[in-house]
């Protein structure tokens, strides 16, 4: 019984194959239970922006790593690559398969491939931070493109986060490579892997249409919400895509038409940065994801498998 991990873009319909995934392999006389791998949909009440299922739909599979940070603590993919594995591990310890399902390639990664993270050092760690407060994410991203131009060329230039640990990785190693992943990496357990791919044009309008619906759906009020708990505070929640311009919007850095710009604007840019990620996973099973036929296809196949 082997690890089946569903990937692909924002908006290519991982959680609804994974459901029908689960219910082909219940017809098959197995049960399957799903492991999150959305970084954002790891922080409880970060429920709209980030398109988490709500429990009622979830069609009674087990899930996994939902739910467990709250807004003020910093996600951590060394935590999360712990927690994951010992879930998978749990799963098929159960007689159960494993469906890991995400979004976040760093994320989905840490948990298929063998690879371990490199330690952390405070000082260098603080030096660092202390350079993204004063300096912007510009000039850490030129120092890293100048020290290692692959790993550059996959991090956002205005993520601070990634850019202080890479740096931080390299110069706590001294391996201008140490931040990036093998180009060849070695599977962790036997397993399976779908990219669902959605065509540029039809991923673009459904983005679009999803973060107008978010807002409609009561993003900001959800944020609202989250103030007191919170996430002005929290290094990774309060900088989601979506949250930090509903945080905009409630503060009136923005208005409530420029936060739905700017929020379609980073989406379908992080959309982008997917693609490109999980192109990499040379051994997955590539399908159109708009293509009911293909689709039905291969939740047949992976039903089948041993």
């Amino acid at each position: 019984m082997s690890l089946i991990a569903i990937v692909g873009a924002t908006g290519t319909g991982k959680s609804a194959f994974a459901l029908d995934l689960a219910e082909g392999l219940a017809r098959a006389g197995r049960a399957a239970e799903v492991v999150n791998a959305d970084a954002m949909q790891l922080y409880r009440g970060m429920d709209i922006g980030t398109a988490k299922l709500p429990v009622g739909e979830r069609r009674g599979v087990p899930h996994h790593q939902l739910d467990v940070l709250d807004v003020v603590d910093e996600a951590s993919v060394a935590a999360y690559q712990t927690a994951a594995r010992s879930a998978v591990d749990e799963v098929l310890g159960r007689g159960a398969v494993p469906l890991l399902v995400g979004g976040s390639g760093l994320y989905v990664s840490s948990v298929i491939h063998d690879f371990r993270f490199p330690g952390t050092d405070a000082a260098v760690r603080a030096r660092l931070e202390a350079e993204l407060a004063e300096q912007g994410p510009g000039l850490l991203h030129a120092r890293l493109r100048e020290l290692d131009a692959v790993t550059a060329a996959s991090v956002d230039a205005q993520n601070g986060r990634r850019l202080v640990r890479a740096l931080e990785v390299i110069e706590v190693t001294g391996e201008p490579k140490a931040a990036r992943l093998p180009d060849e990496p070695v599977a962790w357990r036997p397993h399976h892997t779908v990219h669902l791919r959605s065509e540029r044009a039809t991923l673009v309008e459904r983005l679009d249409a999803r973060v107008e619906a978010m807002w409609r759906e009561g993003l900001v009020d959800e944020v609202r919400g989250l103030i007191p708990r919170g996430i002005e505070r929290g290094v990774t929640a309060g900088r989601a895509i979506g949250y930090a311009q509903a945080l905009g919007e409630l503060s009136g850095r923005l208005s409530s038409a420029d936060a739905i710009a700017e929020t379609q604007q980073l989406t379908r840019t992080y959309a982008r940065r997917q693609v490109s990620w999980f192109k990499r996973y040379r051994h997955a099973v590539m399908i159109d994801a708009d293509d009911a036929a293909a689709r039905a296809t291969e939740l047949a196949r992976l039903a089948a498998i041993d």
